[in-house]
Parts: C-alpha cells; sequence; structure tokens
C-alpha cells in the first residue's frame, strides 16, 4: 500500500534537545524545503497506480503500507550524496539527528531495514527517477525562471562493478555459479548426488597455473595460456550441459503443487548455462583466433561490454555508456546548470547513436538552447540532423572548422570543456563512476539517482 507522507518526525523528546541541534545545516535544509514540494513526488504516485491497474488492485487498499515515499526519497538523496552502502545508511541516519530530522525519521522510529530501501530501488525503475528529475527542472523553470540558453553534451563510461575480466577467471566464476544453482534445483525437485558436477577447483587450477606460466615470460608463455585457457572452457562447457539436463528434469517434475516455483528455478539456470555457453564458445573463438563480437565479461552482470574510449592511461574499461547533456544560462567559466537524464546503453556505442535520446529530452521539457557544444567525437553534420527538432542557433563540434569569429569559437571550446569537469563532479561526488547494481537497468537507476542528488543541490544552490 503506497504511503506518500509519514508521521509527525517530532515528538516529545524533541523539546529538551538545543536549537541548534533540532536545526538542520544550511545544505540539508534548504533540499528539506526543495523536496517539500509535492509535485516533485508525483511520479512515484503515478507510477504506484499504473502498477496497481496492471495487477488489478487499488494503490491505497491493498498489501502492506511501504514506507512514506517522502522518507525513501531522501535517504537515496543522502546515499547518493554521501557515497554510502544500503547497510552503512541506515546505520548513519539512525545515528545522526541532523539526518534523522532530514528524512522525516522521528527519534522514537525506527529507520527502515536496508533491504526495505534496496528493494524500492529497484522496483520503482529508472523511468521514475528520471521522472522526478523533469519534474525538479520543470520547477526551476517554472518558479526560478530558469532559462536555458546552452547545452554542453558528452558521453563517459560507468564501469561496472566487475573484475578485469579474462576467460579462465570467468570460466572459474561460471563453474561456481553453475554448481550453486544445480545443488539448488536437485534439493528443490528431489534429485540426489551432484547433478551439476563442482568443477571450480579444476578450473581455479588451471586460473593458477597461468598466472605462474605468465611470470616465467618465456616464448612458449601465450601458447601455453591459450591452452590452458582453452581446458577451462571445456570443463565450463561440461558443467553447463550437465545443467540443462538437470532443468529438463526439474520441468518434467514441475506437477502440482510448487510447480511454477520448479519452472522458475529451471528457467533461472538455463540461462545461466546459456550465459556460461557463451563464454566457453569465446574461449573456443579466441584459440583458433577468430574476432569475438558482444563479449561477456562478467557472470553476474552479462549486460556489461568492454569499452574503448582511446583514453592513454585507460584504454579498455567495462561497463554501460551513458551520455550527459548539462543546460545552462550561460557559457561564462564556471557557468552550472542541470543534468538531464542520461540517455545510455549497452556496448560501444557512438556518440551519435546515443544524441537523438538526448535530443528527445530537451525537447520533452520544452527547451531550445541557442547554443550547444559538443566534443569531436560528434559527426557535425549528422548532430544538426539530429538536433533540428530543438533548432540550436549553433552547433559548436570541438576540434572541427566552424563558422564565426575566433572570440566566439574559443569561448565554446572552453564552455564544452566543462562537462568534462562536470562528468568527473557527478563521478567523484555523486558515485556515478562505478554502478553498484547489476545490469543495464540497475546502471540506469543508479546514473538517474546520482544525476537527480546533483540537480538538487544545483536547485539550492541557483536559488540561494
Amino acid at each position: 500500500m503506497l504511503r506518500m507522507e509519514g508521521v509527525q518526525a517530532e515528538c516529545l523528546f524533541d523539546e529538551v534537545l538545543p536549537g541548534e541541534v533540532r536545526e538542520l545545516p544550511e545544505d540539508l535544509a534548504r533540499l528539506d524545503e526543495l523536496l517539500g514540494d509535492p509535485a516533485i513526488l508525483a511520479p512515484i504516485e503515478g507510477h504506484w497506480r499504473r502498477e496497481a491497474e496492471q495487477r488489478g488492485r487499488s494503490a491505497a487498499g491493498h498489501g502492506r503500507p511501504t514506507i512514506p515515499m517522502a522518507a525513501y526519497v531522501r535517504l537515496m538523496v543522502v546515499k547518493q550524496r554521501s557515497g554510502w552502502g544500503y547497510e552503512t545508511l541506515v546505520k548513519e541516519v539512525s545515528d545522526s539527528l541532523h539526518l534523522r530530522r532530514f528524512c522525516l525519521i522521528g527519534i522514537t522510529e525506527r529507520v527502515p531495514c536496508e533491504s526495505t530501501v534496496r528493494k524500492l530501488t529497484r522496483r520503482l525503475g529508472p523511468e521514475v527517477v528520471a521522472e522526478l528529475t523533469r519534474a525538479l527542472i520543470a520547477k526551476a523553470m517554472r518558479e526560478r525562471r530558469f532559462r536555458p540558453r546552452a547545452a554542453r553534451i558528452d558521453s563517459t563510461v560507468v564501469e561496472a562493478d566487475v573484475r578485469y575480466p579474462s576467460d579462465a577467471m570467468l570460466a572459474l566464476q561460471g563453474a561456481r555459479a553453475l554448481a550453486r544453482q544445480g545443488h539448488r534445483l536437485a534439493e528443490r525437485i528431489g534429485v540426489k548426488g551432484n547433478s551439476v558436477r563442482n568443477r571450480s577447483r579444476a578450473v581455479g587450477r588451471r586460473v593458477r597455473r597461468i598466472s605462474r606460466t605468465l611470470a616465467r615470460r618465456t616464448g612458449q608463455a601465450r601458447e601455453q595460456v591459450i591452452a590452458l585457457n582453452a581446458e577451462a572452457g571445456r570443463l565450463l562447457r561440461r558443467s553447463a550441459r550437465e545443467a540443462r539436463r538437470l532443468a529438463a528434469v526439474a520441468r518434467a517434475k514441475a506437477r502440482g503443487r510448487g510447480a511454477q516455483a520448479k519452472l522458475r528455478a529451471a528457467s533461472k539456470i538455463e540461462e545461466l548455462a546459456e550465459r556460461c555457453e557463451r563464454i566457453a564458445e569465446q574461449t573456443a573463438r579466441r584459440l583458433r583466433g577468430e574476432k569475438i563480437t558482444d563479449r561477456i565479461i562478467s557472470i553476474a552482470d552479462p549486460d556489461a561490454r568492454p569499452i574503448r574510449k582511446g583514453k592513454a592511461g585507460k584504454p579498455n574499461e567495462f561497463g554501460y555508456v551513458a551520455q550527459i547533456c548539462e543546460v545552462t544560462q550561460n557559457t561564462k567559466p564556471g557557468a552550472r546548470g542541470f543534468v538531464l537524464p542520461a540517455s545510455s546503453g549497452a556496448g560501444n556505442l557512438g556518440e551519435n547513436t546515443l544524441l537523438p535520446a538526448t535530443a528527445a529530452e530537451l525537447q520533452g521539457l520544452g527547451m531550445a538552447p541557442r547554443e550547444v557544444a559538443l566534443d569531436g567525437g560528434f559527426g557535425h553534420l549528422r548532430s544538426e540532423e539530429q538536433l533540428a527538432g530543438i533548432e540550436p542557433d549553433r552547433v559548436f563540434v570541438s576540434g572541427r572548422q566552424e563558422p564565426g569569429s575566433a572570440r566566439t569559437k574559443r569561448r565554446l571550446r572552453r564552455y564544452r570543456t566543462g562537462v568534462e569537469g562536470r562528468i568527473s563532479h557527478l563521478k567523484r561526488g555523486y558515485g556515478m563512476r562505478r554502478s553498484k547494481l547489476k545490469g543495464e537497468e540497475g546502471q540506469r537507476i543508479w546514473s538517474n539517482w546520482a544525476i537527480l542528488a546533483y540537480d538538487l543541490d544545483t536547485f539550492a544552490v541557483l536559488s540561494h
């Protein structure tokens, strides 16, 4: 059952506290005033209503009551600004009188369990957070007369929470995951014995032999490493075949009570087996010297992909590409504006691949910046075509021959460089460097919360 507002955060114990303790710090006081507007939380109520209608229920009268959405949003804002995990967030809010007051949690109340906050984050999804950001920007344009004169756009990599991938390590992770899921499914359907043999020790021996082989630095090291990777891939393929056989047995036994749970478990292990078979095929193709496309780099995060952005210090990154668009009221040095919900996707996507979605965000918010600054990775003619809907007076692509005075080009070049600083700010200050949520949807949720927290701080700064 949906709850937007909670009970009064103050109680009798608050009366005995000193005045400076009851007053919020300046930054939290500004955010508290801003988040007190019911229009900011309206997208959550709309999402809850649509979800209830799809299930044939009422959003107001069915199910156990959730935590108040006003408190939940504030908890997530604190989380993104601080960089805490869910468990640390709950502990810190419990111990802080200021954070309790900001999150509308009274002294005598219990802070919501970390699992409640975590599950709500997945349940609401990325689009609801994007709607919160759009509502905030619309409020700034309506009440603070924010007029977007210019926009700067650039793409960055949001890293996945994975280790540096190698064929043997992926095989080791896959063997462990298959054995674990196979053991659970065998217990559920009552099959005795090791239906999916745990080959992690055998694969682990190959991994250690690869480390020793590479340390020798001999001329034959490469051939030996390839051979050991091939052995690890063959072991993983055998485990995947056993997992598929166990899934077939589970489907045959899916009768009567508990049938749906058995079918879901069978589908889950089949999906994992397919993923492991792709990893084994990748290893085999490398042995044959063939090109690998759409490479899987993680068992836990199958949507993450290797990305090459041409950086000298970090040529290979692993995760997702997100395009950041910041709209500002001027192009002066130090200009600060609002960041739109990021357009993103899996794979090594080019700049112009994501630009139409960014242009749609600008159009959806009714923004028509006169100048748009892009980096050299964008194609000039293609960018002008994709941005034609917002009708900018000038599309500046850094490093390209542009008409206009040298002064104008120098101004826009410096303005465009500011988006790189803004991306760095989002990564260092709001946790956008690495997504702690798995999958493409998880990355979008993580990035959108980071952008919302940044835009809330921007609104507070511009209103001061």
